[in-house]
């Protein structure tokens, strides 16, 4: 009988350690270590493994078969995965609470099954009867869909050798614990040995599992590293649940790219895919209102417009006001920086807001252009002319320098009838012209200057 030892692991990178320490010497966070108890299994004898002999082939002698996947029939999750789900694939899909994680799976399980494969759900946090509410509230309710709540994974491993399901999802993976170990479910010992033994499971009989993972308080995957290195895919939801767009961004994926990113709307019955985004995103936007502009992002290999706006006003206060919602705080601060010190525009004495319309979150340079427009826009009390795209990096001296992917972000504009880009002097003299041979004009810029002369 195993006796059950006393470990030391860091919730944040998994490293484990003899006694408790504040601070984890290996990723540096605090208060991250806990104490768990193991049971460390006797080793096996070569009779009991049964491992196959190890063979050596040329790389160049390998024969690479095209792995057969499976279309959830949902565009953007299919987007996002490559094409679909390869079978015995274990996928990792995170998020805040509430955004939208088992709504999504459901939704896969009801497609699934409408094709006639079998889905098996392990819900550790609800019942069957919560489950079959969500399932009609979906309309995705189907007899090829089994579910059971349990946390144990041998109940979880006998139920798939029972039924041999297509597709396997566990909600969640924090929930579900082994009793080949004492500690409790959802520590990291239990997460990354359930979420190895669920490896060996999906692998071996060829079932395509999607793992439920919850996020941290500090907005990571709980035992981020441990199974972010066993999985073969890894998808985070992003978005704010008081607005309807999520984005599902593809971190790791072994059969497909990782510059996709889908964009749902959450609504009544559940999330639908976005095909065409920047239409939906500009929709109510303003004309001729100041600190507002519209600008092209590049998300995965998707272009996005959307629609920045500024708002600065007299302080009445000894520390003015400084919010950005969308965008990092950092890259406002350094522009309103440079258009003080560059433009001698008297702005820091000024409340400035700035925002993201629609709950989009921008982290990319090519929207500096865009916010610094929006300030001034404000500041003077002039709108921007109807049917301008602005986009350009901004540097500390003032100079505007040149995009990635510049002719997609004017050919997405000129889908939705922009006729005037202003855009990175680089940019401009690669830009071919307007297939359509319609009125525009792609205005190159080199510096704030120019930008105001040709806005203002």
């Amino acid at each position: 009988m195993a006796k059950p030892t006393t470990v030391h692991t860091c919730a944040q990178c998994g490293a484990t350690f003899p006694r408790w320490n504040g601070k984890c010497t290996e990723c540096g966070a605090w208060g991250s270590i806990s104490e768990e108890k193991t049971v460390t299994l006797p080793p096996r004898t070569k009779s009991t493994v049964g491992i196959a002999a190890a063979t050596l082939d040329r790389l160049q002698d390998v024969v690479v078969e095209n792995a057969p996947r499976q279309a959830t029939r949902i565009p953007e999750f299919d987007r996002v995965l490559g094409g679909g789900i390869v079978p015995g694939s274990l996928i990792l899909i995170g998020g805040d609470p509430g955004i939208g994680k088992s709504t999504l799976t459901m939704q896969c399980a009801g497609t699934i099954a409408k094709q006639g494969k079998k889905v098996l759900y392990i819900s550790g946090e609800e019942s069957p009867h919560q489950l079959k509410l969500r399932a009609d509230r979906l309309g995705v309710l189907h007899p090829e869909i089994y579910v059971c709540a349990t946390n144990s994974f041998e109940e979880a491993a006998q139920l798939v050798e029972q039924l041999r399901p297509h597709l396997l999802i566990i909600d969640s993976i924090q929930t579900i614990a082994t009793q080949e170990l004492e500690s409790a479910a959802g520590t990291v010992s239990q997460v990354r040995h359930c979420a190895a033994l669920l490896m060996a499971l999906a692998k071996g009989k060829g079932i395509a599992t999607i793992l439920i993972g919850h996020v941290t308080k500090e907005g990571s995957l709980a035992g981020p590293r441990v199974l972010e290195h066993l999985v073969d895919v890894v998808l985070t939801f992003e978005g704010d649940r008081s607005h309807t767009f999520r984005l599902l961004r593809g971190t790791k994926n072994r059969f497909g790219s990782t510059n996709e990113v889908g964009v749902f709307q959450m609504e009544a019955t559940g999330l639908t895919s976005v095909p065409n985004p920047s239409e939906l995103l500009l929709a109510e936007k303003p004309a001729n209102t100041p600190g507002s502009v519209a600008t092209a992002t590049i998300e995965g290999t998707r272009p996005l417009l959307v629609e920045v706006q500024a708002l600065v006003s007299e302080s009445f206060f000894g520390n003015p006001v400084r919010s950005a919602l969308g965008l990092e705080h950092a890259r406002v601060s350094m522009i309103l920086a440079v258009l003080e010190k560059r433009f001698g525009l008297h702005i820091g004495a000024q409340d400035i807001y700035t925002n993201i319309v629609g709950g989009m979150k921008i982290t990319e340079t090519a929207a500096d252009l865009a916010i610094a427009v929006a300030l001034i826009s404000s500041f003077r009390n002039r709108p921007i002319g109807h049917g301008v795209i602005v986009c350009g990096e901004i540097g500390l001296s003032g100079e505007i320098r040149s995009v990635a992917h510049a002719d997609q972000r004017i050919n997405e504009g000129r889908k939705l009838g922009f006729r005037r880009f202003i855009i990175p002097k680089n940019n401009a003299k690669k830009i071919a012209p307007s297939p359509e041979k319609r009125e525009e004009e792609i205005l190159g810029v080199a510096s704030l200057d120019e930008v105001m002369e040709s806005l203002f």
